[in-house]
């Protein structure tokens, strides 16, 4: 049974029922589904399937493909010497094929592309020159190392420019759909632990599947990530490598990054890393954002100050929080539960999770529909401008003339809104109003996940937003 993926997997049914040829390819973070969304939509009607070798060389990587060949119960006629080789021999199990619907599934496409291999060659030839002048093949491909299948094969310059027929950007699972992936594996456990889950794990499905049952949030953490035998204790270090073939320039970019909460510019990011300024650093910001490691926004009415780079992904920030320093404490998370240091970790990344469910606020506030610009915002403090200095984590920027200015509060109570938290908010309205001269009207928002409590302070706020909401 899989969880979520509705439309891709209308997608893939519908391309099995045309009578036409297809080249679909496939890309999203590592753990976060490809896989197994294939294995389980088509399942035993897979033709040919193989995956790369990981840190293979040529030798071993055509060799595999050989055994995969024999796996689909074909014996190559020819010693499969090279990627031509190898593409002729596939031709031949398709043209010995029954099936009404050839589907040919090569995985990890990337881990293949070895120095000098003419791999792309060979895959251009088998697609421009022969299968897309069939009725009956369905060619998948996909890779973990998004930024590679975005450059070779997504925006491919070269003989497979424009000849995908289809791509599929799978993302990380929302709120609902972990509920549904709870529900499924009949774990009982309710909305404010799946939120807590979900502000460590983010919506990568691989990692709930150590989610045991009968254990409490913080004791599944603990056996995740802190127990000496944990089995995502190294997952960090496995995440970059694999996805980048040169991962300490990622690394370094994201280290610095980790570092700033409300993120870094492009000229903030070179100053702190040392990178020289150039194409190869936006490209790999690019590629990091492709990952959904980060994000990249600009802040409302400061476009020409240059754009801003943060960190959005929920694991990478645990780490940062957590795991980087490698506590040796089989009980570390539990034993910090409910203190200021998980409090204060679980506000900051709550603020995340409503980021990525900005479609869901908007649902809330009924401008579904409605034209918006998302935004993060900041401005120092100017004595001169009557500017206090402001960081607003989220504006709703609608062209209907109004702006949600967000305040993002994790409380697993009603949250109350007392007079410093109204004092903050009208500070953060005057200084938007004075920095940018904006006339839309500003409604202060609360995304709170258990709701607001009621007092004279709650008038101010124009609409509430609960973790309900969210899911």
């Amino acid at each position: 049974m899989i969880v979520g993926r509705k439309k891709e997997i209308e997608l893939l049914k519908r391309i099995y029922c045309d009578n036409t040829s297809h080249f679909v390819a496939i890309y999203g973070r590592r753990r976060i589904g490809k896989t197994y969304l294939i294995n389980e939509v088509y399942k035993n009607d897979i033709l040919f399937r193989h995956s790369g070798v990981a840190n293979g060389n040529l030798k071993e990587q055509l060799f595999a493909f050989d055994a995969s060949l024999k796996n689909s119960n074909y014996q190559s006629r020819e010693k499969i010497v090279n990627w031509f080789v190898a593409f002729e021999e596939l031709k031949n199990l398709i043209r010995a094929s029954s099936l009404k619907r050839k589907i040919i599934f090569i995985d990890e496409l990337s881990w293949m592309d070895t120095a000098k291999s003419d791999l792309m060659k060979a895959l251009e030839s088998f697609w421009n020159g022969w299968a897309s002048f069939r009725d009956d093949i369905i060619l998948i491909v996909c890779a973990s190392a998004t930024s590679w299948m975005l450059k070779k094969v997504i925006h491919n310059k070269g003989g497979l420019y424009n000849r995908l027929t289809e791509q599929i950007h799978l993302n990380q699972f929302t709120l609902k759909e972990c509920e549904e992936y709870f529900n499924m594996k009949g774990i009982l456990i309710n909305r404010i632990q799946i939120l807590e889950y979900y502000m460590i794990l983010g919506g990568v499905p691989y990692y709930y599947n150590f989610v045991s049952k009968g254990l409490s949030v913080p004791q599944n953490i603990d056996n995740i990530f802190f127990k000496t035998d944990a089995p995502l204790k190294l997952e960090f270090k496995y995440l970059f490598s694999s996805i980048f073939k040169n991962p300490n320039v990622y690394l370094n970019i994201i280290s610095v990054l980790a570092k700033k909460k409300i993120g870094l510019t492009r000229e903030e990011i070179i100053k702190y890393t040392k990178i020289t300024n150039s194409g190869d650093l936006s490209t790999k910001l690019d590629e990091l954002e492709s990952c959904g490691f980060i994000r990249k926004y600009n802040c409302f009415g400061m476009k020409n100050k240059g754009a801003m780079y943060q960190i959005i992904d929920s694991f990478i920030i645990f780490y940062y929080s957590f795991l980087e320093k490698n506590p040796n404490d089989d009980n570390f998370f539990l034993n910090l539960y409910n203190t200021p240091t998980i409090n204060t970790y679980f506000g900051f990344a709550f603020e995340r999770v409503c980021l990525l469910h900005i479609n869901q606020i908007k649902e809330k506030l009924g401008i579904r529909g409605v034209y918006t610009e998302c935004n993060s915002w900041y401005c120092k403090k100017d004595d001169e401008l009557g500017v206090n200095g402001s960081q607003i984590d989220l504006l709703i920027v609608r062209k209907d003339q109004i702006i949600n200015l967000c305040e993002m509060k994790f409380s697993n109570v009603l949250f109350t809104i007392t007079e410093k938290t109204l004092h903050s908010i009208n500070n953060k309205i005057n200084d938007l109003r004075l920095v940018t001269k904006t006339k839309y009207a500003i409604h202060p928002t609360l995304v709170t996940p258990i709701g607001l409590k009621d007092n004279s302070n709650a008038l101010s706020i124009q609409a509430v937003i609960t973790l309900d909401d969210l899911f």
